[in-house]
């Protein structure tokens, strides 16, 4: 049971996207009075323009309100899949959450992995059911979809209108009427309830959920603090990198930064701390300060791993160094994104970035352009494969991550491989197995069918299948993730006419009958252009590859030929004719012997062309061909 007396109550705001979260927050503001109703606008809690214009939150934002004599810490999350990172790193960081339903659409796919993801972390979860005030409403059928979901009673489901501000005072006596206070830490870094004697309160210990770079100020930590108190000027240390600072300015979330001086046990803010490099404050580490016997990490988040990765590549070359700095600032904003350094031979020195999914990957290119006027080529996005190499030597490359396994009695090393350059030459690998995903499509009844053809069709192993009401399905898959790079989610709105939603996560690797598609022009392997695929889907890819070529590549002297080739086997063929010279022109008549000789000596040449002649690729065509 909750204590109105105690002065803090933290909470985040989870839903699918577009249900609401941001506009029921904007509601919280202006009734507690922490913005003024004259600085309100749309999704005031959105700061990006980029969030801004697509009408999707992004980035997780903290606010602190008070309501009623407590100070209400709530964080917005974002609702689509790709930024699930930020959800969890939210839910980390607080005790309850509220769960924002559409009243009119009711329970989607990631209403059901945000829910998952809030009981993983033991969350008291508050069910609101946002839009009452449209005329498609329906109240009765969605509360029944939330109650069998979150096994509550009718009556703890808060109907409200965001919108209009319907309710929403409601809302705020429930979270601190039925939300629990801060959690606190014990000596050994073990949670427990307020007020337990075994708490920790001399030692300062705080979770690192997010970080900003600021021209100004450097590094910007946004914290939770679990025990202690920070002032300002105080010492403290980050435990995984080591990095020692003081904490120059301390703060809370206004919702713009609000220097107070201090922040307290239970309570959610920020610390400036003129670090100039991200790799010193890292999201999921503990700020300490105390004895150091008590040195030991709370346990957060787990970290996320990337499953698509892209070449992000400057248009032009002599702007890598720019873009360097472009992404090692989006790095520290951005936590989910990796990057390590790659040369292409095609498109110069560039990085190779692992993202969450396409969206993230089209977030991070737009904000590029907007935030550091980077305009970057973006290769087509490839999943990582792991690839189990025969014996337990493999070269020394950080990005493989080696890992010894036995396998039919033999020792073998399992590498991962995001880059088809990296793929081991055939024969030195046993088999390669690709990242399979579990989904969960969410669809009107009378699209299942549509949905199970385009699931199938894409490889998908059917699971499950179960309904929501008499109205609406749910469809289980395994699908590789190969599948869901690409059109997938276009399709999948296309074929339920808009109604369908989607959530995915890895689940494991497993073999299937993959290998590398090499594309060769006039004899010359273009590495660039290589992918791991399917046999079974490689001789339309290459077919689509080639075709795409021959428009692209400005015709030569001779004949050129573009093979698409697994191995030493030839699966698609395009020709692109010579350009043909008409060396007859200067003749006015005379014996056919003189115009024949002039023909035979011009094929002569083109054929020793053909033989010592190399293909110049314009670096557009890399483009056009590379890029999504």
């Amino acid at each position: 049971m909750s204590h109105p007396n105690f002065p803090i109550r933290n909470f985040c705001i989870i839903a699918h996207i577009d249900h609401g979260k941001s506009t029921l927050a904007d509601r919280m503001l202006e009734i507690t009075g922490t913005i003024q109703k004259r600085d309100i606008r749309e999704q005031t809690l959105d700061t990006m323009d980029i969030e801004k214009e697509r009408g999707i939150t992004i980035k997780l934002t903290p606010v602190r309100m008070h309501w009623k004599g407590i100070e209400l810490n709530l964080i917005d999350t974002p609702g689509h899949v790709d930024f699930q990172y930020e959800v969890s790193r939210s839910l980390a960081s607080v005790e309850g959450a509220i769960l924002v339903v559409d009243a009119t659409q009711g329970i989607e796919a990631q209403t059901l992995s945000n829910v998952y993801l809030a009981l993983e972390n033991e969350l008291s979860i508050i069910p609101v059911l946002n839009k009452i005030d449209l005329p498609s409403a329906d109240v009765e059928r969605v509360s029944e979809e939330v109650m069998n979901l979150l096994g509550c009673r009718r009556e703890e489901i808060i109907c409200v209108s965001a919108k209009t501000g319907e309710n929403v005072e409601t809302v705020l006596d429930a979270v601190i009427e039925r939300l629990p206070e801060p959690k606190q830490l014990t000596v050994d870094s073990e949670f427990v309830v307020h007020g337990d004697p075994r708490a920790d309160h001399s030692t300062v210990k705080a979770l690192v959920f997010d970080s900003q770079y600021d021209t100004y100020k450097g590094v910007v930590v946004y914290l939770k603090l679990f025990s202690g108190r920070i002032q300002k000027g105080d010492m403290v240390e980050f435990i995984h990198t080591g990095a020692k600072v003081e904490a120059l300015e301390v703060g809370c979330f206004s919702p713009k930064w609000n220097p107070i001086g201090m922040i307290e046990e239970g309570e959610i803010g920020y610390i400036v701390t003129g670090l100039k490099t991200i790799a010193d404050a890292r999201v999921g580490d503990t700020v300490f300060r105390g004895s150091a016997d008590h040195k030991n990490p709370i346990k957060g988040f787990k970290r996320i791993t990337p499953f698509i990765f892209a070449g992000v590549y400057p248009v032009d070359t002599d702007e890598y160094p720019k873009l360097k700095d472009s992404i090692d600032k989006l790095m520290l904003n951005d936590s989910s994104l990796v990057t390590e350094h790659e040369v292409s031979p095609a498109l110069g020195h560039g990085f190779r970035c692992g993202f969450l999914g396409l969206l993230h990957l089209d977030i991070v290119k737009e904000r590029l352009w907007r935030e550091f006027e980077m305009d970057v080529i973006m290769t087509s996005p490839q999943v990582t494969y792991r690839v189990i190499v025969l014996g337990d030597k493999v070269a020394e490359n950080p990005r493989n991550s080696p890992e010894l396994l036995e396998f039919n009695g033999k020792t073998h090393t399992a590498i991962l491989v995001s880059n088809p350059e990296d793929l081991p030459l055939p024969g030195n690998f046993v088999f390669i197995e690709e990242p399979i995903a579990k989904i969960e499509i969410i669809t009107p009844t009378e699209y299942v069918g549509n949905l199970m053809q385009l699931s199938q069709e894409r490889r998908g192993v059917f699971k499950n299948q179960y309904f929501l009401d008499a109205a609406r399905a749910v469809l289980v898959y395994e699908i590789p993730l190969a599948e869901l790079v690409g059109d997938f989610y276009d399709d999948l709105k296309s074929l339920s006419s808009g109604y369908g939603s989607l959530s995915y996560e890895f689940i494991r690797y497993q073999q299937d009958d993959l290998a590398k598609l090499d594309v060769i022009v006039a004899g010359e392997i273009i590495e660039a252009f290589s992918m791991i695929v399917h046999r079974n889907r490689a001789r339309t890819l290459g077919g689509r590859i080639c075709f795409k070529l021959k428009e692209a590549i400005p015709k030569a002297q001779f004949s050129i030929a573009i093979q698409a080739a697994l191995g030493s086997t030839v699966i698609a063929r395009e020709d692109i004719s010579a350009l043909r010279k008409d060396v007859t022109a200067k003749l006015y008549g005379g014996d056919i012997s003189r115009k024949r000789k002039l023909l035979e000596k011009q094929k002569e040449g083109k054929k020793k062309m053909k033989q010592f002649g190399r293909v110049s690729i314009p670096s557009e065509t890399f483009v056009n061909i590379l890029k999504k």
